[in-house]
């Protein structure tokens, strides 16, 4: 039992900030295509996460040309480049599954006042 947390310990991304539901993040991807790599950014809102050590995933949403596109991304992957957190988020939820049915500006979500903006 302990190899096999040895094992998942080496395998954890320790480099990805710290992020929740309710954040908009910037992942960036790297997709490959046959002998072709390149970097694609997926841009939206965390609306799950998914705890775990190397099975943990969080859920991004976002809605391109009118339709809501959701992808699950493993947290420790390799094909993570990197994530960048946009901005946090006030929600009082740990999943966001409720987005879904709202459109336009009942979508959004508000951002989180920092003693700095105050």
């Amino acid at each position: 039992m302990d190899l096999i947390k040895n094992i998942e310990r080496e395998h954890l991304r320790l480099d990805l900030p710290q992020f929740k539901a309710g954040d908009t993040v910037k992942v960036y991807l790297r997709i490959i295509e046959g002998e072709k790599e390149r970097i694609q950014v997926f841009q939206g809102n965390v609306i799950r996460m998914r705890k775990g050590t190397t099975d943990s995933t969080f859920t991004v949403r976002k809605v391109s040309d009118g339709v809501g596109v959701e992808r699950i991304i493993p947290t420790h992957s390799p094909f993570i480049e990197r994530i960048e957190v946009i901005t946090e988020g006030n929600v009082r939820r740990s999943r966001l599954y409720y987005l879904r049915n709202l459109r336009g500006k009942a979508a959004r979500i508000k951002t989180k006042r920092t003693t700095a903006e105050a």
